[in-house]
């Protein structure tokens, strides 16, 4: 494979563009900060006195023990006509907002880095992909890093909470997730084909062959099982990770339906977009898929509509097109999500008794201050859902259907060795080049496609289940436990 070549060239010009472009044009700036998406302004406490038909006092002071003086806090009726003041959030209003560099940083690296996938995709309509290494490849591992990094981000917020009671939420969703996956681990190829077991086998075989060539003893079951066990503990995490976007979409669909009520095509997009995950899930389900999506019963006989092949092409444009549909309704959700500050105050005015004016500002400010929070945990399943959908295609070998692919056909076991230095006293960094290259050789020789398709295919369909699972009880807790 080539080291250099026009991936490398156009993977570090996007690079700088992306850095030289962010002051000027953002794509995770232009998504909230365009003026589509609306505040709600937190009144002063002057205007909260005069609603209230009182002036702010002025020299009333509560005198302590130690001598200081601190003014009374203004507190005001519940049910005052509150009416806020709303105004679209442009850029200059970003500047307050919880993560938010973080927030623009992360999008903006998933958008470059599905233009460069989308460029290699369309190189290697023209070039043999064995020549040259798969720099969109690279460019998707980091964001599915990344991603990983958003979440435990976000999880580490919960945690630091006052309260304690999003910690409690968090351990007791990933110890459900931990038996979840453990059960699903459990389950035959007959009903969940990830493939993941016969790609363990494989990588088992070849990697027994390449430490038996050096000497070394190796126990097949003990590797299995250790591999399965650092799954289920990286299952467990994601779930628990996953636990508190399933349930703000939850909030938010639910939102989002109220707020489109009088537009029945846009319903149908939230829908369509809160399946999503429901959908994928299923595509993974042999008797579900397979078995009743694929075969149609003709007299006595059934035939299968399409070959296999074809499905598995059909699967990942599915698995795309839902992301992209789940990203088209992106703002509705978040205009959904910002709407809580009147909801709340509507809330207020139906409750007896004062508040204080600070608690009121804090809370309209609060939510206005979180929206890059909910934006990241809405769109960071989906980035993480696409881009391992790509890496599945392409490390999978898999097609788009668009163009012929190479066939998929394991090779036999072989050891790359580093090429030897002939003369003494070589260069050190041709010494360097050849360990490498015989590393990532023996690497290549050993993580097969049939590995990369079980693995990947398993994390595309756990993130999906665990949103699954999420908002199913998100639904649950907002409609019954909420409102009792």
């Amino acid at each position: 494979m080539a080291v250099m070549g026009i991936q490398l060239v156009v993977s570090l010009l996007v690079a700088s563009v992306m850095q030289k472009m962010a002051p000027h044009w953002s794509f995770a700036r232009w998504l909230l900060c365009n003026g589509s998406l609306y505040r709600y302004k937190h009144p002063s406490e002057e205007e909260l006195l005069a609603l209230a038909g009182k002036q702010k006092p002025k020299g009333k002071r509560d005198r302590r023990m130690n001598g200081v003086t601190d003014e009374k806090p203004s507190s005001v009726p519940r049910d005052i006509d509150l009416h806020l003041e709303s105004s679209p959030i442009m850029a200059v209003d970003a500047l307050v907002l919880s993560y938010f560099l973080e927030y623009q940083w992360y999008v903006d690296f998933a958008a470059y880095s599905v233009l460069v996938y989308l460029f290699t995709e369309g190189y290697y309509c023209f070039v043999d992909p064995r020549k040259e290494a798969n720099i969109g490849i690279l460019w998707c591992l980091l964001t599915v890093f990344f991603s990983v990094k958003i979440f435990f981000m976000v999880m580490r917020h919960y945690f630091r909470s006052k309260e304690g009671g999003e910690r409690s939420v968090c351990l007791a969703f990933a110890f459900f997730f931990l038996l979840i996956a453990m059960i699903v681990l459990v389950i035959r190829e007959d009903y969940l084909e990830f493939g993941l077991e016969a790609g363990l086998t494989e990588v088992s075989d070849r990697l027994e062959a390449f430490l038996q060539e050096q000497g070394w003893e190796w126990t097949i079951p003990v590797s299995k099982l250790t591999f399965k066990l650092a799954l289920v503990g990286a299952c467990s995490f994601l779930g628990g990770c996953l636990t508190f976007p399933g349930l703000r979409l939850a909030q938010t669909h639910l939102d989002s339906l109220k707020m489109t009520a009088d537009r029945p095509a846009i319903q149908l997009l939230l829908h369509a977009s809160f399946l999503a995950p429901v959908i994928v899930v299923f595509m993974w389900i042999k008797p579900v898929s397979r078995d009743l999506l694929l075969r149609a019963p003709m007299g006595k006989e059934t035939v299968q509509i399409m070959s296999d092949a074809t499905y598995d092409s059909v699967r990942l444009w599915t698995v795309v097109g839902l992301c992209v549909l789940r990203l088209a309704v992106t703002r509705i959700h978040l205009q959904a999500y910002l709407n809580l500050a009147d909801r709340w105050v509507d809330q207020m005015k139906r409750e007896a008794g004062r508040i204080p004016v600070l608690e009121i500002q804090r809370k309209i400010t609060r939510i206005y201050c979180y929206v890059t929070v909910v934006s990241l945990q809405y769109l960071a399943p989906i980035i993480l859902t696409l881009h391992c959908t790509f890496i599945l295609k392409t490390l999978g070998e898999y097609s788009w259907g668009l163009y012929p692919e190479a066939d998929f056909a394991p090779e036999p076991v072989s050891t790359p060795r580093p090429a030897s230095v002939d003369k003494i006293g070589a260069d050190e960094v041709q010494v360097t080049v050849a360990q490498i290259t015989g590393t990532l050789g023996t690497l290549g020789s050993v993580l097969t496609p049939l590995f990369y398709r079980g693995l990947f295919s398993f994390f595309a369909w756990w993130v999906s289940a665990c949103q699954v699972v999420a908002t199913l009880f998100g639904l649950y807790f907002h409609q019954h436990l909420a409102a009792s």
